[in-house]
């Protein structure tokens, strides 16, 4: 038997909570054979790679439920019943290798032929129940490393922080500071595992990091290189942050979701000493409690002192009022099970966040505090952000693409301005679908200085696909897309891995595309960048420090919410 390859977990190890000291409840007597040591195996690739979709207690959200045996009433009175077991190990090893149309990556290409068959079975035992992450917790973990009192009074280096990229370099625990004016690498930090975003302070001087282990980081761009001067835990998984941005308020507070424990924690925004901590357990828009309802997305609202807060499971968007933290205020809005990624209109007053599980985007009014809409979509909605832009015919429009549908859906968002009076008919409605060669999206961007749509496709099997992106001219949609080929415009040799092209984002003019070319852990991969207005290569930056180059982040279009 092969040597099994645990290199890419190695980061895990280092989490305040190790995952060694998650329970396992006892096997079921059906369950297939499996060993103490394959078991801990099966929780460190499962953390990795499978529980932000089919979450920690496997009970499913973007992904399918994965709980050995489940049971749910239908409409019409009558019952349903699955599970893992009832699907069975060989099956089961030929979905995880091979993917799925409904939007799931083949994993051949990532994990051996006996890691995809441990967690065939691994799947088919009771999921393990990971520890709860207390005030105290937090406190314990946090490590003010520079105080504000020692930390730079001005600038002390030349870098246009404006146009600085945060990258996240996935496998390796690392962020890559990349100057966007000279394409040099800058920094690069230690951080979380896998880190899911990158926020920056309203000020634009900070750089905040959550990782998919828990871990925040704080970054000062101030020093003459950049600098981690705090770190914190919100618990053993996380996926967002982000600071207050309301006049008066800038930077005062941080808030960080959790996917386990279930809840989000509020901290000093420039030292993250910890400050309290709201459980989101509870009732779904069904009405039926549930144990892990994950915190998704975050986004501050830059006309309120408020954030808005997606609990993924319950499908409760929660706008908190953080102006009092002691006696803090909390308005909620149903909208539809799954809450995932989102990102503000055009206007900045509505928040549009995909329901993807539930094939919906709600539109939130942050000035009223109320739903605009719940609009119906193609399968699996996956914005990102989005993208903003004026449709020749329809007006102001936001666009999201879908995992499980080969379209890009454009939605109708509203307007105060008197000229976009005569698209109110249109509003919170998907005026048109671009068709895409596959499904598999999961971000689209634009940028105002922009005529262009681009769209990746990093989670379709098929090679042709995953490593390509494709532009749509804004001016005329009728006209097909232009295909770009990232993988071979990269200059890297083909190897049997893909390397997906994922996560476009713009510089702060608004005319260059940077794209990352995600390989392996052992593949050299790469960010590619485009001249948006000719679409032809500008410049490639590869490094064998670039490991796994996923979200990239600029900081001015992430500052002022430009997409």
């Amino acid at each position: 038997m092969k040597t099994l390859h645990l290199s890419r977990i190695a980061a895990l190890l280092l989490t305040a909570v190790p995952l060694s000291g998650i329970a396992q409840t006892a096997a079921l007597p059906q369950a297939p054979a499996i060993t103490a040591a394959e078991l801990e195996v099966g929780k460190k690739i499962y953390f990795e790679r499978c529980a932000g979709c089919h979450g920690v207690l496997r009970k499913g959200a973007t992904g399918k439920n994965l709980e050995p045996h489940w049971s749910k009433k239908n409409a019409d009175g009558s019952t349903q019943e699955g599970g893992t077991l009832k699907l069975g190990t060989a099956r089961l090893d030929k979905i995880i290798a091979l993917g799925t149309e409904g939007g799931m990556v083949n994993y051949d290409d990532i994990l051996t032929k006996e890691e995809i068959d441990i967690m065939a079975r691994y799947i088919q035992q009771p999921p393990p129940v990971p520890p709860e992450f207390s005030l105290k917790d937090m406190q314990d973990s946090w490590k003010l490393l520079v105080p504000t009192a020692e930390r730079p009074k001005s600038q002390q280096n030349k870098i246009n922080l404006k146009n600085v990229f945060a990258v996240t370099l996935r496998d390796s625990g690392e962020l890559a500071l990349i100057d966007g004016d000279t394409k040099q690498i800058w920094q690069i930090l230690k951080t979380g595992y896998a880190v899911h975003i990158s926020r920056m302070s309203a000020s634009g001087r900070y750089v905040y990091t959550v990782g998919r282990d828990g871990l925040v980081t704080l970054i000062d761009m101030w020093f003459e290189k950049p600098t981690t001067v705090a770190t914190i835990r919100l618990g053993s998984d996380a996926r967002s942050v982000d600071v207050s941005k309301f006049k008066g308020f800038e930077d005062k507070y941080l808030i960080g979701g959790g996917y386990w424990p279930p809840q989000y924690s509020i901290m000093e925004g420039d030292t993250l000493k910890p400050l309290k901590i709201v459980s989101t357990r509870g009732m779904t828009v069904d009405g039926e409690y549930h144990p892990e309802p994950r915190v998704a997305s975050i986004v501050a609202s830059q006309i309120k002192p408020e954030w808005v807060v997606n609990v993924k499971e319950t499908g409760q968007i929660l706008l908190v009022d953080y102006s009092d933290i002691k006696n803090l205020k909390t308005n909620t809005i149903e909208s539809a099970k799954f809450l995932h990624d989102g990102g503000f209109d055009a206007s900045k007053r509505y928040f549009m966040v995909a329901a993807n599980a539930s094939n919906k985007v709600a539109a939130v009014d942050t000035k009223t505090g109320k739903l605009a809409g719940l609009i119906d979509t193609a399968k699996i909605p996956h914005p990102g952000r989005g993208a903003n832009f004026m449709h020749p015919k329809f007006g102001p429009v936001w666009a999201t693409g879908h995992l499980g549908s080969p379209v890009l859906s454009l939605i109708s968002t509203a307007s105060d301005k008197k000229e976009h009076a005569k698209y109110k008919q249109y509003n919170w409605k998907v005026v048109q679908e671009l068709a895409m060669p596959g499904a598999g999206n999961l971000f689209v961007k634009t940028h105002p200085k922009s005529t262009h749509l681009w769209a990746d496709m990093p989670m379709n099997p098929e090679r042709e696909n995953a490593e390509v992106n494709y532009v749509f001219d804004i001016k005329d949609l009728s006209k097909p897309p232009v295909r770009i080929d990232v993988a071979k415009d990269s200059g890297l040799p083909v190897t049997k891995a893909l390397r997906r092209a994922v996560h476009q984002e713009y510089n702060q003019a608004g005319d260059e595309v940077w794209i990352s070319l995600w390989g392996g852990k052992t593949d050299q991969s790469a960010i590619v960048i485009y001249d948006d207005k000719t679409l032809k290569l500008k410049k490639v930056i590869t490094d064998p420090k670039m490991v796994t180059p996923t979200g990239k982040f600029n900081v001015w279009n992430t500052q002022h919410d430009v997409y």
